[in-house]
């Protein structure tokens, strides 16, 4: 499973990376694993501010659908466009071209906060 050392991770099953004050959010190695061929992401959030634990869209795997979780509280100022044509680029390169979203994060010390790789990487292997 791979689960990188310098992003931080939700219990959900996100990751994010904090640059500045934008964070970029995607879902890890193991939810797009656990979900199957992802053949769909919708996400109407953009532009919206929303709290660390509100849902920001979904993704639809061939057998499931899942809901996004914000792993950080602030606003949506991006979504990966290359995701309504080709959504299973997330099952392929989920910490790169995979990605889905920005935000703009609302105070850049809780983007702090999160589980570190190791405390990930316990979570999944329970």
């Amino acid at each position: 499973m791979n689960v990188p050392k310098d992003l931080r991770y939700s219990k959900d099953h996100e990751w994010f990376r904090v640059e500045g004050n934008i964070a970029t959010v995607g879902i890890t190695d193991f939810a797009q694993k656990e979900l199957g061929d992802i053949v769909y992401v919708e996400i109407e959030t953009e532009g919206e501010d929303l709290s660390e634990g509100d849902v920001f869209g979904t993704v639809e795997a061939v057998k499931t659908v899942s809901d996004l979780i914000m792993p950080v509280t602030g606003k949506i100022i991006e979504v990966n466009s290359e995701l309504e044509s080709t959504p299973e680029i997330i099952n392929s390169d989920p910490y790169g071209d995979g990605w889905m979203i920005k935000i703009e994060v609302a105070d850049p010390t809780t983007a702090e906060g999160g589980l570190s790789a190791a405390e990930y990487a316990t979570l999944i292997s329970e």
